[in-house]
């Protein structure tokens, strides 16, 4: 005859008790505070690979003048009142591409909400920058930043990057590198600096 566990809550209570004297409350807490404790260190262990904070958040957005790659020149102040996307970009960096149609949708959407969306061309060579720049199908104004005097005010340290700057002048978000799983974070910040 081969037994078999008995079903039912006296059962488990029994369970219940026998678990209670095989591991005292005192092993509970230790193992609770171990757990926290590898918690901890995995969290800490997991931070230099978090994106460092951005200086310029919360501060405004350095003022410039850029000549576009169609047209005459942009000034970042004559704009306050919108929401402006600066997207800085380079014709060697594969992801910009990408980044910048995604952007373009983006500005078809919100447009009439108050966006203004700018890609800067970081690239040493003008001439590369604009045959890069007449081969996007995008809206938008591309600019040109050869001498890099913008980039490095707005502290670019990787391309693409994308800073996100309220209709105050206010720097509000950064986002550093660009993948398809990053248009969600940028799409919800771009709304909510457009509601406000």
């Amino acid at each position: 005859m081969r037994w078999q566990r008995p079903n039912g809550p006296a059962w488990r209570e029994v369970a219940r008790r026998r678990l209670a004297r095989s591991w005292p409350a005192r092993s509970r807490r230790g193992a609770a505070l171990r757990l926290g404790v590898a918690v901890l260190a995995l969290a800490a262990g997991l931070a230099p690979q978090a994106q460092p904070s951005y200086p310029l958040i919360g501060r405004t957005g350095p003022d410039f003048a850029l000549h576009a790659v169609a047209g005459g020149n942009v000034r970042l102040s004559e704009h306050r009142g919108e929401v402006v996307v600066l997207s800085f970009w380079s014709s060697r960096c594969n992801p910009c591409r990408a980044q910048l149609v995604a952007l373009n949708r983006s500005l078809a959407t919100y447009r009439s909400a108050g966006l203004e969306i700018y890609g800067v061309g970081v690239d040493d060579d003008p001439a590369k920058s604009l045959e890069y720049a007449r081969s996007l199908p995008v809206g938008f104004v591309l600019l040109l930043d050869p001498a890099k005097a913008v980039s490095r005010s707005y502290q670019v340290d990787n391309l693409p990057m994308t800073v996100l700057i309220d209709r105050g002048g206010t720097v509000r978000h950064v986002l550093r590198d660009y993948s398809t799983a990053s248009d969600g974070v940028y799409l919800q910040q771009l709304r909510d600096l457009l509601n406000e």
